[in-house]
């Protein structure tokens, strides 16, 4: 993650909007029975804050205070304050802070992100990592979509987030997982129907003798203009590639996104880096490449003949 990125997840780097002062900062009557156990206003106001900040953030700021002067205003006015700057006292003792912070966390049910004492604690766990490893499966997300979407799911649930690093290294856990999990169930439906097809699919990837280039950047030129020789050129590159009868392999339980992505990468990467790729994630991305290439072999070779 950038910088921006990691101060937007631990600090205020925007202006709430009005809609989210609304949304998160407004005081029912069940925050205002919470805030009135305070009598002082500096305090009131603080735990005010506080209140509106894990709503808004999913955590507890290190320095409670450290929220736009906008927000201290809303909740001021709401609360009959007079004078916001009153608030500058509730962090004098930075025990009162914290010792507020675990009271909200209590009343208000949030939850730690490392809680496993608890029977809840334990089952949000298993809810979370069920979601995230589901998601990166289902999606093929990059890593800041993916951290995204988990900070939405624990900010949903009442979880507190947990310091940014944490976070970050179970999300590229769980998509490397993920990955891996591709690879071997492409590879596996591979291997299931014909035992020599890797190798035929990774010897694309060699330089034939006498030529320039590999037969997979041979199958990847297209036709280059609509002519029956060309027409002719077309169609032995589909014969070619339906040699393989890649249709054989049933890769239906695998994300169509997941096959895609795999397919885009193949697509994108010289033929001497997949030969490079270690198993099984070499013969999975000639599959997802080589059944890519199938269509649109098909789809040139239409094209090339309509120049007759």
């Amino acid at each position: 993650m950038s910088d921006d990125q990691v101060r937007a997840y631990t600090a205020f780097e925007e202006l709430p909007s009005l809609s989210d002062l609304e949304k998160f900062f407004f005081l029912d009557a069940f925050d205002r029975n919470v805030i009135a156990k305070s009598r002082q206003d500096s305090h009131r106001l603080g735990v005010a804050v506080q209140i509106g900040t894990v709503r808004y953030k999913s955590l507890f700021l290190s320095d409670p205070l450290a929220v736009p002067w906008s927000v201290v205003d809303y909740l001021a006015e709401q609360l009959g304050i007079g004078d916001p700057s009153q608030v500058k006292k509730y962090a004098v003792r930075a025990q009162t802070a914290y010792d507020h912070a675990w009271m909200i966390r209590d009343v208000y049910g949030f939850h730690d992100f490392d809680d496993r004492e608890s029977w809840e604690g334990r089952v949000l766990s298993k809810r979370f990592l069920t979601f995230l490893h589901g998601r990166a499966w289902t999606h093929a997300e990059g890593p800041t979509a993916l951290f995204d979407q988990s900070v939405a799911w624990l900010r949903r649930h009442r979880v507190l987030l947990p310091g940014v690093t944490v976070l970050e290294r179970l999300v590229a856990s769980v998509r490397e997982q993920a990955d891996e999990r591709l690879y071997a169930t492409v590879t596996r439906q591979v291997e299931r129907v014909d035992a020599g097809l890797p190798r035929a699919l990774a010897a694309l990837l060699v330089v034939p003798e006498g030529a320039r280039i590999s037969e997979l950047e041979r199958l990847r030129q297209a036709p280059k203009r609509q002519s029956g020789t060309e027409m002719v050129k077309a169609l032995k590159r589909v014969d070619d590639i339906a040699a393989f009868e890649l249709g054989r392999v049933r890769v239906d339980k695998v994300p169509v996104r997941r096959m895609k992505t795999l397919a885009k990468y193949g697509a994108g990467t010289k033929a001497p880096l997949l030969a490079r790729l270690a198993e099984p994630r070499k013969t999975a991305t000639m599959l997802g490449v080589t059944r890519s290439l199938e269509a649109e072999a098909i789809d040139d070779a239409l094209a090339a003949g309509q120049g007759d």
